[in-house]
């Protein structure tokens, strides 16, 4: 059953983007566009030339971000920045979901691979305000981003975070990998399934998984 499962989680940790809001809010659509006119810009690029370096190295670095510092020593702060200077119109609170998080017993953190002011912001959007005991972004994992598995340790030192007393939430199944094999439980937070090894739960509903976790 579910509950037992997660009765012994003390640490729940909860990506962000399309994890504590749907995907159809499509607020990636925004960050792409700013993060591809960015790249332009900046390297001096056709658009076409960025747009395919940001997917590139976010296929092969985990984040578009990391693989600019890697291959072109880039600032990453006016990046995060700019990328993430977007209109949050589209969220809106989520009652029952902040009720689920707040009876989570233990701790609860929000850890993505954006930046944790524009994290903060999506919160407050979702009404999520005050209900995690950290937020971290990829500058708390001194520009690391997951998957990579020094970012999750940096991140968890940080937090005090026991991984065999956690469970990660995630829309990205690469992203469970490291968390799995850290002994966390993991769940699958998306429309389709995946059936991976890592990979424990999988729901399309967080706010239902959450509830049939306190049962």
């Amino acid at each position: 059953m579910i509950p037992d499962s997660f009765r012994h989680v003390r640490a729940w940790v909860f990506d962000l983007d399309n994890t504590l809001y749907h995907p159809s809010a499509r607020l990636f659509d925004q960050i792409e566009v700013r993060m591809t006119d960015w790249v332009m810009r900046t390297l001096s690029v056709t658009r076409d030339h960025a747009d395919h370096l940001r997917a590139t190295y976010w296929r092969l670095h985990g984040t578009t971000l990391a693989g600019l510092m890697r291959e072109h020593g880039v600032d990453p702060v006016p990046y995060l920045e700019d990328v993430h200077d977007i209109s949050l119109t589209h969220l809106t609170p989520d009652a029952e979901l902040a009720r689920g998080i707040a009876n989570l017993p233990g701790r609860r953190f929000v850890y993505t691979n954006g930046s944790a002011p524009y994290a903060e912001r999506v919160l407050a959007a979702r009404g999520l305000s005050g209900l995690f005991d950290g937020i971290y972004g990829v500058e708390n994992a001194d520009f690391q981003p997951k998957p990579d598995e020094t970012a999750y340790r940096t991140v968890f030192a940080k937090a005090g975070i026991d991984p065999a007393e956690g469970a990660m939430f995630e829309d990205d199944p690469r992203n469970l990998l490291v968390p799995h094999a850290m002994g966390m439980q993991t769940v699958h937070v998306a429309g389709l399934a995946t059936h991976e090894s890592h990979i424990h739960y999988h729901t399309d509903d967080l706010s239902g998984f959450l509830a049939r976790i306190l049962e």
